[in-house]
């Protein structure tokens, strides 16, 4: 394992708080050496085991932490790249659950029609923030650069209010 992906996989391992990562070492390497490689084409660290697609905006569900996570956990025990398991070796193959290309630009589309019609409460003195990754929400001005919880970076938090 060279230096970068060693150092990779020691923040993985620092920053998995609250999860459990595969216990196969090797392959946690591998997936490691797959998202440094994916940082260095893409500018971001997505999952090696999903296509890059679109521009980066249409990605951003699948850098890792992605936003999957927690329900492929609860549904089937690991992630779907098997970087995060709930106990010991993931026992079946995890289904894609990520939409499409056009599905996910149909939903960014009505999310954001659906932003227009909400009302904005006036009386909040900061806006909130929400990770989609694990849902912290974050009241001031900015979100925040880490999400303390998750570590995922600040383009994963969404004007939640």
């Amino acid at each position: 394992m060279n230096e970068r992906v060693k150092q990779r996989y020691e923040k993985l391992k620092k920053d998995s708080i609250g999860y459990k990562l595969n216990p196969d070492e090797k392959f946690v390497a591998m997936l490691a050496e797959g998202m440094l490689s994916n940082q260095d084409r893409y500018g971001l660290e997505t999952c090696p085991c999903r296509l890059y697609e679109g521009e980066k905006e249409d990605n951003l569900d699948i850098v890792c932490p992605c936003i999957y996570r927690d329900d492929d956990l609860a549904e089937y025990g690991a992630c779907f790249c098997a970087l995060y398991v709930t106990d010991g070796n993931p026992a079946a193959p995890v289904p894609e659950r990520r939409p499409s290309l056009s599905e996910r630009q149909a939903l960014k589309k009505e999310k954001e029609e659906r932003k227009l019609e909400t009302p904005v409460l006036t009386a909040l003195p900061y806006p909130v923030y929400r990770c989609e990754v694990c849902g912290y929400l974050s009241a001031n001005n900015h979100p925040p650069h880490i999400c303390p919880i998750c570590k995922a970076g600040k383009e994963r938090f969404e004007r939640f209010m």
